[in-house]
This record gives structure tokens, sequence and C-alpha cells, in this order.
């Protein structure tokens, strides 16, 4: 791939507020092509034309919105302060709990164990994550959420599903609670995660893929906790702590790593459709319809019984592959998205087509990252790969109408940067 300043020609570009024959259209205009998939479509009120680029176009045609005033913002440094308090005051139930369940022994080889499965999923949100990655402090508050602030509502929340329990026998007590209890309470406080980083962290959850990746970091540090306390157990009450071991790691690090995951999944996918549509009340709706397939598919899990092996291989696994390829169809559109949204920045003279195609495949990327590797300039074309993507995510949340003058500014810092990210790479 070659990529210099001869073979990628700046300014040669029509501006997006005329057509190809140099007319005005007429406003509001929904540009063909404005929608390329299901999760960024773009209501015809709500579109505008990208900022021009006065470098490159005529100033009397283009110019760049002057940047609304700057506001003070403490953007998501509250969420994280309340969610290190939230945190650590679950530490201090989640912690003894599973001390006096495991042992120290115990809780040492669970909690080296657990980290087996749990780098399988984390490898995986960052495979998903890879195209827009969200920021690491809310990837980290999701984390510790589902480690400690989900199995701690969960330990508060268990009591009064216990009173409501039959108590015949111990079975059906103990059936009860897999398949009733633990379903209703353990989505709910998973997926309550969810419902603090839509409303708090917004301009980071705006899609189905943000609602996957959220939900899936949540159910891993959920799951991680719940095999410190399983794997531990072994440890501790088996007469054969070894075979035992063995026996719930291949249940539980091999043929279900992804079961919270795909549970909680669910629930994080309806709220990121949600978010495309941004209202508080929808956000809400989202979090208890999204509850339903999640508690539905917790509750058939835990259900299986004595053919545990014949549901696991006809209805769990076609699941998690029905699953996998619904990311991988959220995956291709958001690169459909992508390449759309810097389009209509390429017809405002930011980009030429031949970056869009680099910048909106995962060939392209690799190409152009190994292309400016060759010339000691590999981080440089990193940067501006992730500032064209950060431009187009942004975009399309002022094409939602949602938080407009707050995107246009961060739009305006973006487009600012490209200029000299693109020098960095060919200089």
């Amino acid at each position: 791939m070659s990529l210099n300043s001869h073979s990628l020609p700046w300014n040669r570009l029509l501006p997006m507020t005329m057509n190809p024959h140099g007319q005005p259209y007429p406003r509001p205009y929904l540009e063909p092509g404005a929608n390329p998939t299901w999760i960024g479509r773009v209501q015809p009120g709500n579109y505008q034309p990208a900022p021009g680029n006065p470098t490159n176009l005529p100033r009397q045609s283009w110019a760049v919105p002057p940047a609304p005033p700057a506001r003070r913002s403490w953007g998501i440094l509250p969420l994280l302060i309340v969610g290190t308090v939230l945190v650590l005051g679950s530490l201090l139930l989640v912690v003894p709990f599973l001390l006096g369940n495991t042992g120290i022994a115990g809780f040492v080889i669970g909690f080296i164990a657990s980290l087996i499965p749990l780098s399988v999923v984390l490898l995986t949100v960052r495979l998903i994550d890879r195209w827009e990655p969200e920021p690491k402090r809310l990837l980290w508050f999701a984390f510790t959420w589902g480690a400690a602030v989900s199995v701690a509502g969960t330990l508060l929340i268990q009591p009064i599903f216990a009173l409501a329990a039959p108590t015949s026998s111990e079975e059906a007590f103990s059936y009860f609670m897999a398949t009733v209890q633990a379903p209703i309470v353990e989505e709910f406080s998973k997926s309550l995660g969810l419902l603090v980083l839509i409303l708090a962290a917004r301009k980071y959850f705006d899609g189905p893929v943000d609602g996957v990746v959220f939900a899936f970091t949540i159910a891993a540090g959920f799951a991680f906790t719940e095999n410190i306390l399983y794997f531990g157990r072994e440890i501790a009450s088996s007469s054969d702590p070894g075979t035992d071991l063995v026996r719930i790691f291949i249940l539980r690090g091999v043929m279900s790593p992804f079961a919270h995951a795909v549970f909680t999944g669910t629930t994080g996918l309806v709220m990121g459709f949600a978010a495309r549509k941004w209202h508080s009340g929808y956000a809400v709706l989202a979090f208890f319809v999204g509850l339903l397939p999640a508690m539905f598919l917790h509750n058939r899990w835990n259900s299986m019984g004595q053919n545990f092996l014949v549901e696991y291989f006809v209805v769990q696994v076609p699941i998690f592959l029905v699953a996998a390829v619904g990311i991988i169809l959220l995956r291709i559109a958001e690169g459909k998205l992508t390449r759309q949204r810097l389009l209509e920045y390429a017809r405002a003279g930011w980009f030429t087509p031949a970056e869009v195609e680099m910048l909106a495949t995962s060939r392209g990327r690799r190409q152009a990252v190994r292309w400016a590797s060759s010339r000691g300039r590999g981080q440089q074309m990193k940067s501006f790969i992730k500032q064209a993507t950060a431009l187009a995510f942004t975009r399309q949340r002022i094409l939602s109408g949602r938080d407009v003058p707050v995107h246009q500014q961060d739009e305006l810092e973006h487009l600012r940067s490209i200029p000299s990210l693109r020098a960095a790479v060919l200089q």
C-alpha cells in the first residue's frame, strides 16, 4: 500500500452541501447512503452537513463553525469515584464470604484457576472492542462492578428469595434457588451496572457493540468471583480435591467460560439499541426488557440436569454460535457505519476516498499500519486511525439528535487534530 502526499490528493473533493451538479441540497436533507446499517439509522430532521475544511476549500463556501463556549465538566470522574466507594464497600462483604467458604488455600488456588477463563473472556472483549475502543477506566468500572458490586448485591438479595423458596425438601429448595433466584437476582445485579453506565456515561454507551462490550466485561468480573467460590470450595470440602477441581474447572472454565457473558450480553445488546435514540426513559425500559432474555437463558442453563451433555450440545452450543455470529455482524455494521460517516467528512474536504477505504476496513487498517511501521510511523498511523474512528462515531452521535452541542464540540476537537496526525504519518 502506498500512502504519501502524491497518492492522497487532499484537495480534489466536493462540498457535501452540494450535489454532484453543484446545486445545493434542500434541507433537511438525508444524504444517499446516510443509513448504511441497521445500527446507525438517522432521521432526516436530525441530519446536517459535516463542517468543511477551510484549508482546502474556498473560504466563502466553507467555514468551520466556532467552537461552543467551553463548559466545565467533570466527565466520568464522579462515576469513577462512586464506583470506587461501592467496590470497596462490596469487598468488605464479598471477601469474608469467599474466605468463609473456601479457606485461605482454596481461595488462593481458586483465584489462580479463575484467571484462565477470565483471560479468555477479556481477550474476546478486547477483540470485539478493537474497532472503537471504550475508555479503559469505564471497562475497569464495569469489571469491578461485576466482580464485587453485583456479587455483593446478590448476597444481600438472596435471603429474600430464600424466604419464598419451598421447604418441602432440600432438593426442592436448591432447585428453586438455582433456577429462579439465581437468574433473577444475578442478572438484575449485573445489569444494574449497565444502567448506571448508560445513564452516567452515555457519551460512551451509544450502540449495541458498546452494550455487548460493557455487558461482557461485567459478566467476566462476576464469573471470576463466582469461579473463585466454586473452585475454592472444591479444594476446601472435597475428599479428592484434585479430581473434583479438574471436573469443576472443565465444566466452568472450559465448557462455559462465556455463559454469564451471553446471559448479560443480551441485556447489553437491547440497551445498546435503545441508546441509539437517547432518552433516560428508553434506557430504563430497555434495562427491564433486556433482563427478560438474560434471565431466561440463565434459567435454561441452570435447569440442565441429568441430560446435561445432550442439552449442552443441542441447545447451549447453538446459542453460543448465534451470539458469535451476531457479534460478527455488529462488527461488520460498525465498519459500514464508519465508512459512511467518513465519506461525509471526505466530501467536506477532510479525507480522501482512499483514506476512507483504508480507515473503514480491518484489512485496510492492517495494511496502513504495516506500511507506516516500515517507515517508523506505525504508532502515528494508529493514532490517526483511532482519531478518525472516534470522529466517525462522534458524527453518528450528532446525527442521532442527542446532546448535539456537546458532541459538536468534540467533533471540532477531532477535526482540528486530523491534519497534524496525518502530517505525523507522512513526514
